[in-house]
């Protein structure tokens, strides 16, 4: 057969195909449909819809993870000031949640860790939506990378920051309020920083060092999600402990600070590795799951 021949029988094969396809006898092929929904310059469809999808989504995470966030912080920093101890405080928050909990929903330290966690997730949705519009790729899935961490890391250091300086003050010493050291918001910048690192970086680095037997349970990958941020806790947390020392004794001598962050240091790690995984392991999880299945249904309403 000539090679005119052959071009004019693959012509002729792709233009039935093509009649069959308009017939409704074949099926076109999803990814096609997909690639060619979203070709255009900007993915613009059905943006308001998605707009509110992502604010739905780090509703739900956000209400999911700041209970427990909100009872352990208070507990640490109470502790850590001798207001309470660390069980005690927490026991006593857990009473209110469970016997008035629109007093515990409505109450101040509530409101400011909702704040930080509904701001965290709504940056990283927002960043994947604007990925997705200026690409056109696929919104259900779609992430962004470096911009993402850089954008999401930011707004969760900056709220973590003033949240924790209103609650040392709320949750601090008895005496006069004062405003908090410098030395202590760079302490908890750095802590916070670790933590952020701990959480995006090495995660990746530390999957394929795990035994391939905990395939078995979950993927290395989601393990060490959850493992780095929880591990990393061991070294911020007396970081976050000599912060809140310098505001709740300001004239205490070194070796003086270096015995109550040891008193506290076990306790408190604990405690911080508790409120750490459903932070940024199930509260992730809530985060990226309700906002993919909203997307995959408003990938799935027709155009009028």
């Amino acid at each position: 057969m000539s090679d005119g021949a052959s071009r004019n029988g693959v012509n002729s094969a792709k233009e039935h195909g093509s009649s069959l396809t308009a017939k409704g006898l074949l099926r076109p092929d999803p990814a096609t449909v997909a690639s060619s929904v979203y070709s255009s310059q900007w993915n613009t469809k059905h943006l308001p819809l998605r707009v509110i999808s992502d604010a739905a989504s780090a509703v739900c995470a956000a209400g999911f993870v700041a209970p427990l966030i909100t009872i352990v912080d208070r507990g640490i920093i109470e502790n850590a000031s001798g207001r309470a101890s660390l069980m005690g405080s927490i026991s006593t928050s857990f009473h209110t949640l469970l016997t008035r909990p629109h007093t515990f929903l409505a109450s101040r330290p509530f409101r400011l860790i909702s704040a930080v966690y509904f701001s965290t997730y709504l940056t990283a949705n927002s960043i994947d939506t604007v990925s997705s519009t200026l690409t056109s790729s696929i919104p259900s899935h779609t992430t962004s990378g470096l911009s993402k961490f850089l954008a999401t890391s930011s707004v969760n250091m900056s709220l973590c920051l003033y949240k924790d300086s209103q609650f040392t003050q709320m949750f601090g010493t008895i005496a006069a309020k004062r405003s908090i050291p410098k030395a202590s918001y760079s302490l908890f910048a750095l802590r916070d920083s670790l933590t952020v690192f701990a959480s995006f970086n090495l995660p990746p680095l530390v999957a394929p060092m795990l035994s391939k037997e905990v395939e078995k349970v979950m993927s290395r990958a989601s393990l060490a999600q959850i493992l780095a941020p929880a591990a990393v806790q061991v070294v911020s947390t007396p970081l976050h402990l000599w912060g809140l020392d310098l505001y709740n004794r300001p004239e205490a001598s070194l070796r003086e600070r270096v015995k109550q962050v040891g008193k506290n240091w076990v306790g408190s790690t604990a405690a911080r590795m508790g409120r750490i995984v459903p932070a940024f392991g199930f509260g992730g999880v809530v985060n990226a799951k309700v906002r993919r299945r909203l997307m995959e249904r408003i990938e799935e309403i027709k155009e009028r």
